[in-house]
């Protein structure tokens, strides 16, 4: 059984560190910067409480090695930028356990070391394409250290090369884009607040949000976000800083002293922000004919509002790697079957979560009124769909699977 993965982020490293222990599989994971390159990966995010629960339930160590580098996730508070608190939500009331504040590049570090190995880095992959021999199969071409190599006849492909996915696209097609006209920009700075910024918070001006929180080892995330014409690319004069400071800056009244941090912040970070517009793309986990697996962004690009882009490919990993390994020590070496089971397991939760962090993006759209559109989110129907997104998805009170590698370190 040849399995190939390719990207060692978030659904990747999980993937490579479990199916590299299947007896008689030859398991490569393929990723394109070198071992020691984070330069992708430099600002902050949220492990939500539902990818706490999936990695209690499918691999505990690791979840011990991130709690080692990153702060409790426990509270979101939203508030204007005048420093009018909107509302105050512990977490404890929509989920059965705080979450995590980590930095992406130690996010990386950690699940690289675990996945060990049976990563190859400086991959360049050059060609991906159907198996001319059996269209159910795969083959694979890339450059490493100025060598050209190539697999052939791949029982499994699995694609976790993120949104812009070069294995979905040259095996099943560009994925339909859906932009929701906003702009997002991200950076990650020192920490010298003096105690202003901890756990999760939000502010507005208008339609225009602030984010930030604090994470290991003395750092603050800080996001920006404002409505923008859809289709359009983000216009350079507003990521300027006498704009950013202009649409956060409340036009009565005078900012808060988080605020004032905060846009002073974002200005003087103008030119290092890391620049997005919100979109999602279509679901997709399983080619029709060819055995390819999409997992994280590449199989549902979805907004970031909710923070669960990676959350969601830790879901798909545990789940699609569990699935694997048991009907693999099993007996089951149909990677057809795997698929179908996967897409079975995943689609309809995933496709929810997509829906609600597209619903929950209201309070900046164009004409939003983020008051009316932060107090909605205190009321049931709200705190009912999020506790579903915190509460939902592989824990430990799912039926836990018999196999012999379970809980192999």
């Amino acid at each position: 059984m040849r399995i190939v993965i390719v990207g060692a982020g978030v659904a990747g490293c999980i993937m490579a560190k479990s199916l590299s222990k299947l007896p008689g599989a030859e398991v490569i994971c393929l990723e394109r910067v070198s071992a020691d390159d984070q330069s992708d990966s430099g600002t902050g995010l949220n492990i939500g409480p539902n990818s706490v629960r999936a990695l209690q339930w499918h691999d505990p160590d690791l979840l011990a090695q991130m709690d080692g580098t990153s702060f409790k996730w426990e509270s979101w508070r939203t508030s204007l930028t005048d420093g009018t608190v909107l509302f105050h939500l512990p977490l404890a009331k929509v989920a059965d356990n705080p979450g995590r504040r980590i930095r992406w590049s130690e996010l990386y570090r950690v699940l690289r070391e675990s996945a060990g190995a049976v990563v190859a880095y400086d991959c360049d992959i050059t060609r991906v394409a159907r198996s001319d021999s059996n269209p159910a199969q795969s083959t694979i071409e890339w450059t490493q250290n100025g060598a050209a190599k190539r697999l052939d006849r791949i029982d499994l492909l699995i694609a976790a090369d993120g949104r812009y996915s070069n294995v979905r696209r040259a095996i099943s097609g560009e994925p339909e884009i859906k932009h929701v006209g906003i702009a997002i920009s991200r950076v990650l700075v020192s920490d010298d607040s003096g105690g202003l910024i901890d756990d999760y918070e939000q502010w507005f001006n208008g339609p225009n949000r602030l984010l930030a929180f604090r994470v290991p080892p003395g750092h603050i995330y800080v996001a920006g976000a404002f409505p923008i014409a859809p289709e359009k690319p983000i216009p350079d004069a507003m990521k300027a800083a006498p704009a950013l400071r202009a649409m956060f800056s409340p036009a009565s009244g005078k900012p808060s002293d988080q605020s004032v941090w905060l846009i002073d912040t974002i200005c003087r970070e103008a030119a290092n922000n890391h620049w997005a517009r919100m979109q999602e793309h279509d679901v997709l986990y399983a080619d029709p004919a060819c055995n390819v697996l999409y997992l994280g962004d590449a199989a549902h690009g979805m907004v970031p509002t909710l923070g669960q882009g990676a959350n969601q490919a830790i879901e798909d990993a545990c789940i699609a790697a569990d699935h694997i390994v048991s009907a693999y020590l099993n007996g089951s070496r149909s990677p057809r079957a795997w698929l179908m089971a996967i897409s079975h397991a995943r689609s309809e939760r995933v496709r929810f979560v997509m829906d609600f962090s597209l619903a929950a993006s209201d309070t900046m759209m164009e004409g939003a009124d983020p008051v009316a559109g932060s107090l909605h989110k205190t009321e049931a129907d709200f705190l009912a769909k999020l506790s579903r997104v915190y509460r939902g998805g592989p824990g430990p009170d799912r039926e836990p699977t018999s196999h012999p590698l379970k809980g192999v370190a």
